[in-house]
C-alpha cells in the first residue's frame, strides 16, 4: 500500500514533468479524447518556438546594431554573440526555437535571395563553375575514402564525412546517413560528422574572406571560392556578405550549385554503399530541398521583370533579417568543447577534406582566371 504523503508526492512530481512539455523539443503522449484542432496545434507549436527564435532575433537586433554604429559585419557579430550563448541551446525552453531558426528560418532566408539574382548573372559566370563544383564534390567524397582507410577508419564515415562537407554540411551528412548502411556506430558517427563540420564551417566563415582579401581575389573570384568550399548554407551566406553584395550573391549560387548535387550524390551513394537497388519516389522527392527549387523559382521571376523594384526591396530586407537570425542560431548551436572527446582522426580527416577542396576549388579559380 502507498501512503497518501507518498503518493501526493507523486502526483506532484508528475505534474512537475508535464510542466517540462516541449522544453527539449519533446513532446508528450498524446492524451485521451478528441484530437486537438489545427489552431490549438499552431498555437502549442507558437509557443514552444518563440523562446529561442526570441532570442536569436534579439542577438540578431544587436549585431545590426553594432555593425551600424562599428562598421564590422553583421553577420560576424551575429555568429560571435550566438556561441556566447551556446548554454541556451543545451536545456530549456529555448531549444526548438533555436534549431528552427537555424533551419527553417535559413531556408526562407536563403530562398528569398532569389530576388537579388537574375539569370544574366548566372549567365556570366559561364559553364566553368558548374564543372569546377561538380569535379570537387565528387573528388572531394573520393579523397574522404581514401583518407579514411589511410587513418584506418571505416569507409563509411569516409563517404559520411567526404559528402557532408563536397556537399552542404550537416545537412548532407543527415541525408548521407540515412542510406548508409545500419551499423551500431552509425549514430554516432553521423552526431561526430555534424558537429565537426559546423565547427570548421564556422572557422572557414571568419578565415576565408580574410583569406580572399589576402590573395586579391575580385569579388566574383571571392565569391567562387567561398560558395565552392565552405559546408554549410548560412556561413556560406555570411562570409559572402560579409565582403559584398556581388561576393554574396556569386557565393550563394555557388553554393547552391553545390546543394543541387545532394540528390544524385545520394542516390549514387545509396546504390553502392547501402546494397539498395533503388530508392522510392517519396524518398527522392524527400530529399530535394524545397528552398532550393524556391530560390530558382524567385530567380526565374526576377529575371522576367515580374518582381516590381519595391517589392524585390521588401524580400531583401526580410531576407536579411532571416539570415542574421538564422546565423546568430547556428552560434549557439555550435560546440567546440564535443571535438575533444572524440579522438584525432576523425577531425583530422575532416580537416584534411576541407583543406583539399579549399585547395581544388581555388586552384580552378585560378585556371579559370
Amino acid at each position: 500500500m502507498v501512503g497518501p504523503a507518498k503518493a501526493a508526492s507523486s502526483l506532484e512530481t508528475l505534474r512537475h514533468y508535464e510542466s517540462l512539455e516541449g522544453m527539449e523539443g519533446l513532446e508528450l503522449a498524446p492524451a485521451s479524447g478528441p484530437a486537438p484542432s489545427t489552431w490549438v496545434q499552431t498555437r502549442a507549436l507558437a509557443h514552444d518556438l518563440y523562446p529561442g527564435v526570441l532570442v536569436a532575433l534579439t542577438i540578431g537586433l544587436a549585431a545590426t546594431w553594432l555593425s551600424q554604429h562599428y562598421g564590422a559585419p553583421v553577420m560576424l557579430f551575429a555568429l560571435l554573440f550566438g556561441i556566447a550563448f551556446h548554454f541556451l541551446h543545451e536545456e530549456g525552453r529555448c531549444v526548438r526555437g533555436i534549431d528552427f531558426s537555424a533551419r527553417t528560418i535559413l531556408r526562407i532566408g536563403v530562398a528569398l535571395l532569389g530576388v537579388r539574382i537574375t539569370f544574366d548573372q548566372i549567365a556570366g559566370l559561364g559553364i566553368g563553375p558548374i564543372l569546377m563544383v561538380s569535379a570537387a564534390v565528387a573528388a572531394t567524397i573520393a579523397v574522404g575514402i581514401a583518407m579514411a582507410r589511410l587513418l584506418g577508419l571505416r569507409v563509411t564515415l569516409g563517404v559520411l564525412t567526404g559528402g557532408a562537407v563536397a556537399i552542404c554540411g550537416a545537412s548532407a551528412a543527415l541525408a548521407i546517413a540515412s542510406v548508409l548502411p545500419k551499423r551500431p556506430e552509425g549514430d554516432r558517427d553521423t552526431i561526430l560528422t555534424v558537429v565537426c563540420v559546423t565547427a570548421l564551417s564556422t572557422v572557414a566563415m571568419i578565415f576565408y574572406p580574410v583569406l580572399s582579401n589576402a590573395l586579391g581575389l575580385s569579388h566574383t573570384e571571392a565569391g567562387l571560392f567561398l560558395g565552392g568550399t565552405i559546408h554549410d548554407v548560412a556561413q556560406v551566406v555570411g562570409a559572402g556578405y560579409t565582403i559584398s553584395p556581388e561576393t554574396g550573391d556569386v557565393a550563394t549560387y555557388v553554393k547552391l550549385l553545390r546543394v543541387a548535387l545532394l540528390l544524385p550524390v545520394v542516390l549514387v551513394i545509396s546504390l553502392v554503399l547501402a546494397q539498395r537497388a533503388s530508392i522510392g519516389g517519396r524518398k527522392v522527392i524527400a530529399l530535394v530541398p524545397f528552398f532550393l527549387l524556391a530560390f530558382a523559382g524567385l530567380v526565374a521571376l526576377n529575371s522576367t521583370g515580374a518582381i516590381p523594384k519595391s517589392a524585390a526591396d521588401i524580400l531583401s530586407d526580410i531576407s536579411r533579417w532571416c539570415l542574421v537570425t538564422a546565423v546568430a542560431a547556428l552560434g549557439m548551436k555550435t560546440s567546440f568543447k564535443m571535438l575533444v572527446v572524440v579522438g584525432w582522426r576523425p577531425v583530422a580527416l575532416m580537416v584534411a577534406e576541407t583543406l583539399f577542396i579549399a585547395a581544388i576549388v581555388l586552384g580552378g579559380i585560378l585556371l579559370l582566371g
